[in-house]
This record gives structure tokens, C-alpha cells and sequence, in this order.
């Protein structure tokens, strides 16, 4: 086997035993970009010699018992919308196609300082703004199990260079199911901490109340180890929440007995691929002989998630995108008449197609006279889908269901239909409105060999026991293992 086909666990013991170092670790990982990367495009820029730097660095640490994280000497890419000092973050738009952050985002620190190897940023949906990563202004992304397929958005970029073996692991930011999708998509496992539990401090804002940094593994061990170093209390950024966070490794246990499970019938219904509900139905009957108690309930409201969220993360898109001016960072128009006429050229020219129609539609939810009747009614609704799961939650201990309606599709069957690729996301905006934890694990293939993702939904903090449900299902059925040998590339 080779080196960039492992986990991060079981990199972390081959260092530890002496048999491999850091540097033949990110060397395999950047051997590999190089050969590979030209087919699937999940990179915008690789570090190359700053990283084998870095990883020589980071072995005498580790040669002097100063580095001891299972993440140390471990390659990461990171998706593009977070913040790298003297790396550029372009978040894949024209408007910062030259952007170098002067600082690291919190969380950018504390993978540094457990000595991991940065090796490049990956491309993503522009602003995270789109389900499939065609909106990126500089390339699309392709699916590593089929290349004519899309890796889903707006953290594509992130789940197939770990699909593809480009990574050992990446973080996403999943506003509406960005992390989740792209998960299920090319067969990965995705994590959506609870909305609070990871600094947003460096992270490009999209919509500000629902954006959450998480990270794309090739198994649940892996999940557990970079939740570890990812979570926790950040001054620097007003939402992060002042709680004691958990070992989650110690939830890597292989027991579900006794566990209650809602499966919500809304989910199940009309609009999703026969193929996809048995996948997620014949997961619920492994979980049942496991000794889990699971039964379908009513999750009233969520043919109201879609709309909701589509207000409020437009609206709050409008607001934070309206710092890019032209004036203090990033691209400028070259032709204008006046100061006003720089702002529109600018913004005409640098951000788009999909960037605009969000903010148009943003600009439109907060503009007097409509404010009531959209953007008020959306927090509305909001409040009445968070105290759905709420009720749930006081009778189950996870929710249960598919991580979209269908499989990957082709690139450029729905960039054109921006109201079916908004539907996409169906089964995933509803956790970022009530601000929940969400892990996606493989649970199967379609009849053209697709990765299906099953999505666990958890209690706010209780990432623990979706580790556990995940990592149970893992370990009794062989989707991980032949997900991990898939795509054929």
C-alpha cells in the first residue's frame, strides 16, 4: 500500500514506530498531487517546497519527543475560503484572485501547532456559494469516481482530494450542506461541528449565522483525531461557544445498543432516488440488528428549510459581500468614470454569475418594505424548525437520514437550473439553521458504482455520539473500506 492511500491514524503510528517520517509522507502526498490533480482540479495552489520545508521542520520535532499529536508530520489542504498567512486565499472568485492574508485563522494556529504540513489550498465554489464547485472562477472540480461527475459544492474541492488520495485530510466550511454533500458525493466522511463549536475567526464570511469550519477524512477515527484539534473556545471570534469540549476519541466505540434513532418520514418521501433511500433504509436495518432503536417520526416544517435558508443566507451574503468595494483589497476595475461607478464595475466584473444572484436576492430580502415579508418570516421559520428538533431530540438521541436526494450528476447538467441545485440541498440546510452537528459516512453505491452518504444529525455539543454511531456502522459494514479503494484513479 502506499503511503498516500493511508489515514491519518495509521500514518500517525507508522511516524511514531520510526518506519516513516514527514517528509516521505508529504513527498508521496505532493508526488501524487503531481500526477493526479490535472484530472480532478481539486487544487488552486500546492505548496511544493514550503511544505517539504515544513515537514523537515516539523520531523525534529518530532526526532526530539517535542511534537507528539496524532496530527503531527500529517499533510492537510484547506479549503480556500480560510484564511493562510502568505498563502493566498482567493475563495475561487476573480474579486481576491490576488488576496495573501497577513494572519492565519484560528484554526489555521491550531493545526500549526500541532505540527502538521500544510500542502495547498483547494478549490471550492466562489464564496462558497453553489452544490457542485462549477462556480469556481477558475476551474471546476471533477468527481474522482467518475470525471464527468461533479464532487458536489461548495467544499468539492475538499472531499476529492481526499477521495483521490491528495490529501490525508481537509477542512470544508459548510454553510447549507457544503461539507456534508461533497461527503456523500465522492465517498468520504464529512463532519458539521455545532455551530459555535469551531472558531470562525479567518474564515471568509458567507452568511455569518450558519458558516461552520469542519473537516473531510477517509474514516470516523480520522474525524474523531481532527475534531480534537479544531474545536474549542476562540476570543477572537463573539459566536464561539465556552464549553468543555471531549476527548472524541474516546467515542470510537464500537456499541450502538440500546441507542434511539429517528428517521424523519419527510426525508424518505417524494424527490429522493429509490437507489439512495434503500442505501439509507438498509442502514437503519444493520443499526437495528446492532441493538439501536430506530422508528420514523414527523420533522414538521422541513419543506420550509429550503426557503428559509435561501433568505437568510442571502441576505447576510448581501451584507458581508459588500466590503468587496474595490477600495481596500483585492481586484479593482480598471475603467470607471467615478467613485460610484468603480464600485459597480468592480463588483460587475468580479464577482459571479451565482455570487450576484445571491446578493441580489439578499439585497432584496433586507430592503424596506420586504423586510417583514421575507427576511423576518425566514428567522420565523427558523425558530420553529430549531424547536422541531428540539422535540425530536427529547425522544431520540440522533436523527437519521440521506445526505441528498440523488447520487453525483453530470458537470453541467443543473448549473443552469439554479432552483433544482438548491433543492440539492434539501436534506442538509435544515442542521446549519438549528445550528446542529451533522456526520456523513458511506453507506453504499448506486447501480453506476456512485458513493450514497448516510447523515447522522446530533444534539448541540454531542458530536460524540455521532462519532460513535458513525464509527459503529463503519466498522460492521465494508462501504468505508470499498470507498476507499474506489474511483479508480
Amino acid at each position: 500500500m502506499e503511503l498516500y492511500e493511508l489515514t491519518v491514524h495509521e500514518l500517525s503510528d507508522l511516524i511514531k514506530e520510526k518506519k516513516v517520517s514527514a517528509v516521505e509522507i508529504t513527498k508521496s502526498y505532493l508526488d501524487r498531487i503531481e500526477k493526479i490533480d490535472s484530472k480532478v482540479g481539486s487544487y488552486l495552489s500546492v505548496l511544493g517546497e514550503d511544505a517539504v520545508k515544513k515537514a523537515m521542520e516539523v520531523q525534529e520535532k518530532i526526532d526530539k519527543g517535542e511534537a507528539k499529536s496524532p496530527l503531527s508530520g500529517i499533510p492537510v489542504a484547506i479549503k480556500d475560503n480560510i484564511c493562510t498567512e502568505g498563502i493566498k486565499t482567493t475563495c475561487a472568485s476573480k474579486m481576491l484572485h490576488n488576496f495573501v492574508p497577513p494572519y492565519n485563522a484560528t484554526i489555521v494556529k491550531k493545526l500549526l501547532d500541532d505540527n502538521v504540513v500544510i500542502i495547498g489550498k483547494l478549490n471550492m465554489d466562489e464564496f462558497a456559494m453553489g452544490g457542485s464547485t462549477e462556480n469556481s472562477y477558475f476551474k471546476p472540480t471533477k468527481n474522482p469516481w467518475d470525471l464527468e461527475r461533479v464532487p458536489g459544492g461548495s467544499s468539492g474541492g475538499s472531499a476529492a482530494a481526499v477521495a483521490a488520495n491528495l490529501t490525508a485530510f481537509s477542512l470544508g466550511s459548510d454553510t447549507g450542506g457544503s461539507i456534508r454533500q461533497p461527503a456523500s458525493f465522492c465517498g468520504v466522511v464529512g463532519m458539521k461541528p455545532t455551530y459555535g463549536a469551531v472558531s470562525r475567526f479567518g474564515l471568509v464570511a458567507f452568511a455569518s449565522s450558519l458558516d461552520q469550519i469542519g473537516p473531510l477524512t477517509k474514516d470516523v477515527t480520522d474525524c474523531a483525531i481532527v475534531l480534537n484539534c479544531i474545536t474549542g473556545h476562540d476570543p477572537m471570534d463573539s459566536t464561539s461557544a465556552n464549553v468543555e469540549y471531549p476527548d472524541y476519541t474516546k467515542a470510537l466505540v464500537n456499541d450502538v445498543k440500546g441507542l434511539r434513532i429517528g428517521i424523519p418520514k419527510e426525508y424518505m418521501g417524494e424527490g429522493i432516488n429509490p437507489e439512495v433511500r434503500d442505501a439509507v433504509l438498509n442502514a437503519v436495518e444493520v443499526l437495528k440488528k446492532l441493538g439501536a432503536q430506530c422508528e420514523e417520526f414527523s420533522l414538521p416544517l422541513t419543506e420550509y428549510a429550503i426557503p428559509a435558508y435561501y433568505l437568510i443566507s442571502s441576505a447576510e451574503a448581501s451584507s458581508n459581500l459588500a466590503r468587496y468595494d474595490g477600495i481596500k483589497y483585492g481586484y479593482r476595475a480598471e475603467k470607471y468614470t467615478d467613485l460610484l461607478d468603480l464600485y459597480k464595475q468592480t463588483r460587475s466584473e468580479g464577482f459571479g454569475t451565482e455570487v450576484k444572484r445571491r446578493i441580489m436576492l439578499g439585497t432584496y430580502a433586507l430592503s424596506s418594505g420586504y423586510y417583514d415579508a421575507y427576511y423576518k418570516k425566514a428567522l420565523q421559520v427558523r425558530t420553529l424548525i430549531k424547536k422541531g428538533f428540539d422535540e425530536a431530540f427529547e425522544k431520540y438521541d440522533i436523527i437519521l437520514g440521506p445526505t441528498a436526494p440523488t447520487t453525483a450528476y453530470k458537470l453541467g447538467e443543473k448549473v443552469n437550473n439554479p432552483l433544482e441545485m438548491y433543492l440539492g440541498d434539501i436534506y442538509t440546510v435544515s442542521v446549519n439553521i438549528a445550528g446542529l452537528p451533522g456526520l456523513v459516512v458511506p453507506c453504499g453505491f448506486d447501480s453506476k458504482g456512485l458513493p450514497i452518504g448516510l447523515q447522522l444529525i446530533g444534539k448541540p455539543f454531542d458530536e460524540s455520539t455521532l462519532i460513535q454511531v458513525g464509527y459503529t456502522f463503519e466498522q460492521n459494514t465494508d462501504f468505508n473500506k470499498r470507498a476507499r479503494i474506489g474511483g479508480g484513479l
